[in-house]
């Protein structure tokens, strides 16, 4: 770092013995002016337009996928979608689309590019080889942001557990510098290679948090058996669908709500008193499309809470134009868990946010649901296939309705559970 000095008023750098004056200090004026704000990551979107799947439905995941990247505080400059019959074993997309999304990368000054599904440690490798640049697959991109939304200690755990189930196989492209042998005292012969060790330290690790999240989970049994006397209700649903914002307004409490994804990753449980009958209100973590497995087996013990409701309250927005493949997304993952029988209320929330648009009675184009008024869509098929009601949470709108509904649902099973104490309701 270079010194000054002056003689007689002039300034010379005593590092390289050249007359000049040294760089101006900003004033503090200056420096208040200064930004310190970290810029967010610039990405590029990636996705397959496989067979039997459409453009639209592409254009439709991409949007997820960008609500993800915002989510995890991320920006969208580009979306490169390709039609596929699958992805390609080494790059995900073929050869010319790469040296495209190569381009792409570099006249946008990308930071990232995002893939919409999980990849191989084949395929990472080969795109950060051929991109230079660092890639995120949907499911990195999910973990991600369930690290940052993780409050508690059994949340963090449960997260941590899933990436590093999701890093396991993946070492190979994290420690290709390191490919070497470890020697020393004591430790002649054929050693042990760096990705071994890393490998068996994060084995060593999952063990540990799955004896930690065993020994919750013995602990959660205990205080659910503590509550076996009450009826026990769990909403459930796809991520942002505003259960969260229900559970406030149905247990006048305060549970953190957000127009984000995965807002809620703890399990809330409050008691709720309809009239004269009280039960258990349990909000659990929104489902997603491609619900990355090793959270699923994670947050198990979570998700018990929904295994062992009495009755389940399926939250859906009626706003989003693919609500119907939400509805079967949450419904596989329902039948994963083993709660795909349970008794359960369709609750269309978003209604003050529906829009439609109307074809004239001419048009001979097929009609779908976003081509119906919401007036003829309770009266169609899926407003009848069991028990739904439509609602608008943040307006509070038939939230009435909703609480009669839920007092003849809960009244019924306690009245199957305590026959001979039906005369309290």
């Amino acid at each position: 770092m270079p010194t000054w000095k002056t003689n007689k008023g002039k300034w010379r750098n005593t590092t390289t013995d050249i007359e000049e004056r040294p760089p101006k200090r900003p004033t503090p004026q200056e420096r208040n002016t200064i930004s310190t704000e970290v810029q967010p990551e610039r990405a590029i979107l990636v996705a397959i337009c496989g067979s039997g799947q459409t453009m639209d439905q592409t254009s439709e995941y991409l949007d997820e996928l960008a609500f993800l990247l915002t989510t995890a505080g991320g920006v969208e400059v580009k979306r490169v979608v390709q039609k596929l019959d699958r992805p390609d074993s080494r790059t995900y997309v073929g050869s010319g689309k790469l040296d495209e999304l190569k381009e792409y990368r570099q006249a946008l000054e990308a930071d990232l590019v995002v893939v919409d599904d999980e990849l191989s440690p084949v395929q990472l490798r080969n795109l950060e080889k051929e991109l230079e640049c660092r890639i995120l697959d949907r499911t990195t991109l999910i973990l991600d942001i369930f690290a940052s939304r993780a409050r508690t200690s059994v949340a963090k755990k449960q997260v941590e557990l899933a990436q590093l189930q999701y890093m396991l196989p993946r070492l190979t492209r994290m420690w290709t510098h390191l490919e070497r042998q470890r020697g020393g005292i004591g430790m002649r012969g054929p050693g042990e290679t760096q990705i071994e060790t890393d490998r068996r330290l994060i084995k060593e690790k999952i063990s540990l948090l799955k004896e930690q999240l065993a020994a919750i989970d013995r602990q959660k049994v205990l205080q659910r058996k503590s509550r076996e006397s009450m009826v026990r209700v769990a909403l459930v649903g796809y991520t942002n669908v505003g259960k969260s914002t229900l559970m406030n307004l149905l247990s006048k409490s305060d549970v953190f709500a957000e127009n984000k994804l995965f807002a809620t990753l703890d399990t809330t449980v409050r008691k709720v008193v309809i009239a004269n009958l009280p039960f258990l209100l349990t909000d659990t973590v929104g489902f997603i499309r491609k619900l990355p497995t090793q959270l699923v087996e994670s947050f198990k013990s979570t998700l018990d809470e929904v295994v062992e409701a009495d009755l389940l309250l399926h939250v859906v927005d009626i706003s989003h134009p693919t609500y119907e493949e939400q509805i079967e997304a949450v419904s596989r993952t329902l039948a994963e868990i083993g709660a795909a029988d349970k008794p359960t209320i369709l609750v269309f929330n978003k209604i003050d946010a529906y829009t439609y648009t109307e074809l004239p009675p001419d048009d001979l184009a097929p009609r779908t649901t976003a081509n119906y008024p919401l007036a003829m869509l309770q009266e169609s098929w899926m407003a009848k296939q069991g028990k739904s009601i439509f609602i608008s949470a943040a307006r509070r709108e038939n939230i009435d309705a909703l609480r009669t509904m839920l007092y003849d649902e809960v009244s019924r099973i306690h009245a199957l559970r305590y026959p001979y104490n039906n005369f309290l309701y």
